[in-house]
């Protein structure tokens, strides 16, 4: 009996063993002969020795943790790794011909292109069987269909892969449906990114940002490998405003993936969103080398320029992008700023303006801008336009900061110091941005404050000291305070350091302040006005020399030169009736 296991089990054992357990049973049968006396002979049929049979993969998930088994669990975790040595799986053990071989060829194909689309790796035929539920979800995906899963289905897929279906889609009613099939993936396979970053998605689309944060989070800590989790966390980052945290993230994933483009888009953007234009412009540029029509790209490019003040360079990618969409909004108000700031033609940009403003009456930035211009200009018509536009705005009810801001330049540029104090109160209490120490000093100094003048230039200063006009304010608060000495090594340094120029013209200014000669001011104003002509401070102070001279022939001159550039200085105007025959009908 002792025999009976091993001829039982002989098909599973390897050959030798298999010999000589039939050995043993011969014996035994000889044995049991020579007992039995001289009976009849037993005739024995030979036990062939066999080879054990090739193992055949399975075709289907089994529960032995085989060849099966393994490519799932690298599918499902949905990682770029994971994905692609499943795929090297399927190529080495020769299942591409078979049903699950093609099944998770597929699969694993569609979730790459989908989800993982900068991945650069050959990938095999896409040729799945045509009647496997996967095929049927995919196909329908395809088509924008969503196929939810069976109730009493335990399959992974089956719950995420119909979500493809909404990789595109914004519409909050419809990805919500997905959620309860991607919440029962969760509970499944808790070791996938796939459910967690596609509910990331459906939050983040849907403005529930503490829940897209959690899923993004969740799928990123399963694994790091799933960058567009990263992407997503960067997104709500920045739209809760967090720019600079969602730039250093950005920043870390574009060293692990240097040549990835969605992460240097989305990091381009990211800086672009956050005005640093000195990085920006690097990053917009690399990804236009990519794709020189990018449409998005090339206005980003126009608008840094026109940040930097790059006119003329803005016009080229302006042009180029007016092949695009000349109706798009930004386009047109680029347009609009190229023209009032880089061409000086008014005109020509109201009437980009205009363009935005029939498409949107509301446009509050394009209203602002068009009032700011039609204040400026030398008609009495313009005027009363962009004063009336600005009392509609500040009618709205609870006006923006970019409406008071207006309403306080205006007032400022009108001298009416006492009306500018309430705008600018309301402003500093509610961002006390460094325009807004600018103009605080500016009022101050109107009313004769020249100690809360002082306190604004020292914060406005003191936050950045290579703000120039910063540094301008505060030298001037310190010669309104009598403390020249302090003010004269600032200027001294600065004009040492200046190659010339608008600023330097300034400093030449300044200098002339703290001058106690009539002839050391006068070339203090003359150096000033050869740097920048346009200079009004120093045209009004050489007006006022000869003014006191009364030397009107000379006087006349820089009265003219002054009036052009600011027609609507009350200082001015007083100056212009005193003098008003000899100006003539000029003015």
């Amino acid at each position: 009996m002792s025999a009976l296991p091993c001829l039982g089990g002989r098909a599973a054992l390897p050959g030798l063993v298999f010999f000589l357990c039939a050995a043993g049973l011969l014996l035994v049968f000889s044995a049991l002969s020579s007992c039995a006396g001289g009976g009849e002979t037993i005739q024995e049929t030979p036990i062939p020795v066999q080879n054990p049979a090739p193992e055949t993969p399975p075709a289907v998930r089994g529960n032995g943790g085989g060849i099966a088994d393994e490519i799932r669990k690298l599918v499902e975790e949905g990682t770029p790794p994971s994905i692609l040595r499943a795929l090297d799986l399927i190529r080495s053990r020769d299942l591409g011909s078979s049903e699950y071989g093609r099944i998770m060829n597929a699969v694993s194909i569609t979730l790459i292109q989908k989800i993982y689309p900068d991945i650069q790796t050959v990938l095999p035929l896409f040729d799945p069987p045509q009647t496997h539920v996967y095929t049927r979800i995919i196909r329908e995906a395809e088509r924008g269909n969503y196929t939810p899963a069976p109730s009493s289905s335990q399959d992974y897929l089956e719950y995420v892969l119909p979500f493809l279906a909404f990789l595109n889609e914004n519409r909050p009613e419809r990805l919500m449906s997905a959620v309860p099939d991607l919440t029962r993936a969760k509970e499944l396979n808790r070791e996938s990114v796939l459910a967690p970053f596609f509910l990331g998605l459906i939050y983040e689309r849907s403005g529930r940002m503490d829940e897209a944060e959690a899923e993004f989070t969740r799928a990123y800590e399963i694994s790091r490998e799933c960058y567009p989790a990263v992407l997503g966390l960067a997104r709500v980052m920045v739209a809760r405003g967090n720019l600079a945290d969602a730039i250093r993230l950005l920043s870390d994933l574009v060293t692990r993936y240097p040549d990835n483009m969605t992460i240097k888009r989305q990091l381009a953007i990211a800086y672009y969103q956050n005005r640093d234009w000195s990085r920006a412009e690097p990053a917009v540029a690399e990804i236009l080398q990519r794709d020189p029509r990018d449409g998005q790209f090339i206005l980003m490019r126009a608008h840094i320029m026109v940040e930097q003040g790059q006119f003329l360079q803005a016009q080229a990618p302006l042009d180029l992008y007016a092949t695009i969409d000349s109706n798009n909004r930004l386009y047109l108000f680029l347009r609009a700023r190229v023209q009032a700031e880089g061409y000086r033609n008014r005109d020509s940009a109201l009437n980009y303006l205009r363009s935005i403003l029939r498409s949107d009456p509301n446009d509050e930035e394009a209203s602002v801008y068009a009032a700011r211009l039609l204040m400026e200009s030398h008609r009495p018509e313009d005027q009363s336009e962009g004063r009336a536009i600005l009392q509609r705005l500040l009618g709205a009810g609870n006006p923006s900061p970019l409406v008071m801001d207006l309403a306080l330049q205006d007032a400022i540029r009108r001298e009416a110091w006492q009306e500018s104090q309430g705008y600018l109160d309301t402003l500093l209490n509610e961002r006390r941005s460094s325009q807004d120490l600018l103009n605080a000093y500016t009022v101050n100094h109107g009313l004769g404050n020249n100690a809360a003048a002082l306190s604004f230039a020292r914060e406005l200063y003191e936050r950045d000291p290579s703000n120039e006009d910063g540094a301008i304010a505060y030298i001037s608060a310190l010669i309104d305070t009598g403390r020249r000495d302090e003010a004269s090594r600032m200027i001294e340094s600065r004009l040492a350091s200046l190659p010339g120029g608008t600023l330097k013209s300034k400093y030449y200014y300044l200098r002339s302040r703290i001058r106690t000669g009539e002839e050391s001011i006068m070339n203090d104003l003359r150096s000033s006005l050869f740097e920048d002509p346009r200079n009004l401070d120093a045209l009004i102070a050489m007006f006022e020399i000869y003014h006191r001279r009364r030397d009107e022939r000379r006087a006349v001159y820089y009265l003219k030169q002054a009036l052009a550039l600011a027609p609507d200085n009350p200082l001015l105007q007083r100056y212009q009736n005193e003098y008003a025959s000899a100006l003539g009908s000029t003015f």
